[in-house]
């Protein structure tokens, strides 16, 4: 009856492990279940919402951006006034571009002649210390003037 005791329980390997494999095969067991289960809880949330959305890039880029120059007609000039700790007034233009897009545009230079429907060229880059200025008019271009010179 021992012998048969002793055979039976050596044709089962796992109960002759030691206590390392023991809690290393329990760890391995725990890891696959809880990996099992994220999927499942996945798959889950796939089924409900749907795929992952991506992301829809910003509308904060300036209108101009990607392309060098564009054509427009002054709607406006204005007169604005830059953020702290710069002071005076800065000449700007509201021009309705040739896309269609209306957009603010800073005056370079001393002096200058546009009105109301005069055709400018607008080219990108900000003004840092105005706010919502993100294009420049082309001075010599159109109906803008080249800027005079700045008498001493």
């Amino acid at each position: 009856m021992l012998s048969t005791l002793i055979t039976s329980i050596s044709r089962i390997p796992s109960l002759f492990i030691s206590t390392t494999q023991f809690a290393h095969a329990q760890n391995r067991i725990l890891h696959t279940s809880t990996n099992a289960m994220r999927n499942s809880i996945l798959q889950f949330i796939h089924y409900r919402n749907g795929p992952p959305k991506r992301r829809s890039r910003s509308n904060d880029k300036s209108p101009i951006s990607g392309y060098n120059h564009f054509k427009g007609i002054v709607l406006k000039t204005v007169i604005r006034h830059p953020k702290k700790p710069n002071s005076g007034n800065r000449k700007c233009a509201i021009v309705r571009l040739s896309t269609g897009k209306e957009v603010c545009a800073y005056i370079p230079g001393v002096g200058h002649n546009l009105q109301e429907h005069s055709q400018v060229l607008v080219c990108g880059g900000r003004r840092r210390d105005l706010i919502s200025v993100k294009a420049n008019i082309v001075r010599g271009k159109f109906d803008c003037a080249p800027a005079g010179t700045v008498k001493k």
